[in-house]
């Protein structure tokens, strides 16, 4: 199966993971740090969704946007980190074109969505910062349908020509993807078929969810820091700054590394095979495990419901030892 194809006629229908080859003798080292990332960003977005859900006065058009973050950032690296544990720890780095196609579609589906959410909520803050008295006529239940709808349309049927383009293509030559998941272009470039569309496709898509939410993410921080920075002074000037500052180099490294690993194949970028396979891995596991500290543990709200939830279970607790001991 690693070798190349015995004729013209026939195309691999199953593939072979082997994203670190030039550390791959020593694959066990990494796959612990992977895991308790894993782990984490588990942790970390379960425990968000949950206060969240747990605390009314979180039920806010906000936190819903923080919530539904929450959900991509767990669903993302669930389709992907399990089966590479797999593969790293126990050898099983076979998948067929089919489940191929799914985590291709999954994993650039949601993380396009995501892209979406992290525009939403720029927009969101620039119109409750900027424009506070239209803020409830602005942003109310319509506007989160028509969002929905805009979101699940734009992200479904650009995602769905990106894998549909693939799903024909032919695979003679080598069915070995230099990748630990299913990357577009890392499959595509087995292809024995013209790819032209392939890469026009995956160029469009960094066009429309990097060059348009960029900008205008980009266009309402410095709005809002505008705003804030000839209102406020001192300590409340710097925060702003901070808090901003913050948000903007979470989500730019989002997107760059994100294009730099879209685009790797494309542009004949001289990367490494472990290099573009490390940078891929931490596009999905970095913003997912930081995030919920980002939008969540941040946030003085959020911060507030999470001790308070503590402080009703520790007493929860201490209520059921004393029980126990007067009985």
């Amino acid at each position: 199966m690693m070798g190349e194809a015995e004729g013209a006629n026939i195309s691999h229908a199953v593939f072979i993971f082997i994203g670190f080859p030039e550390t791959y003798d020593h694959r066990d080292w990494y796959a612990v740090p992977v895991l308790l990332s894993y782990l984490l960003l588990l942790a970390g977005n379960s425990l968000l969704l949950h206060v969240i859900h747990s605390t009314a006065t979180l039920h806010s058009p906000m936190y819903v946007l923080v919530s539904a973050l929450a959900i991509v950032n767990i669903v993302v690296p669930t389709a992907i980190i399990p089966k590479m544990l797999l593969a790293v720890l126990f050898d099983l780095r076979e998948i067929t074109l089919a489940g191929c196609l799914v985590q291709m579609f999954v994993t650039h589906f949601f993380s396009s969505v995501e892209s979406t959410i992290l525009l939403v909520m720029a927009l969101d803050r620039y119109v409750a910062i900027c424009h506070p008295l239209r803020y409830v006529e602005i942003v109310n239940s319509a506007l989160f349908v028509k969002l929905l709808v805009f979101t699940l349309v734009r992200s479904g049927s650009i995602m769905l020509t990106l894998v549909g383009l693939v799903a024909p293509l032919r695979f003679c030559g080598s069915n070995v993807i230099s990748h630990c998941y299913c990357d577009h272009m890392a499959l595509v470039s087995l292809a024995c078929s013209s790819t032209d569309k392939n890469s026009a496709m995956g160029v469009a898509v960094i066009v429309c969810f990097v060059g348009i939410d960029i900008s205008l993410i980009f266009f309402s921080y410095v709005n809002i820091l505008y705003v804030v920075l000839r209102a406020a002074a001192g300590e409340d000037r710097w925060k702003a700054f901070h808090t901003c500052g913050t948000h903007l180099m979470v989500m730019m490294s989002f997107y760059l590394v994100g294009s730099v690993t879209f685009l790797s194949h494309n542009l004949n970028l001289p990367i490494p095979v472990d290099v573009n396979t490390c940078l891929g891995l931490l596009y999905i596991i970095f913003p997912a495990s930081v995030n919920p500290v980002i939008y969540g543990v941040r946030t003085k709200e959020i911060r507030h419901a999470i001790l308070k939830i503590f402080k009703v279970q520790a007493n929860k607790v201490f209520v059921v030892q004393v029980s126990s001991v007067r009985k």
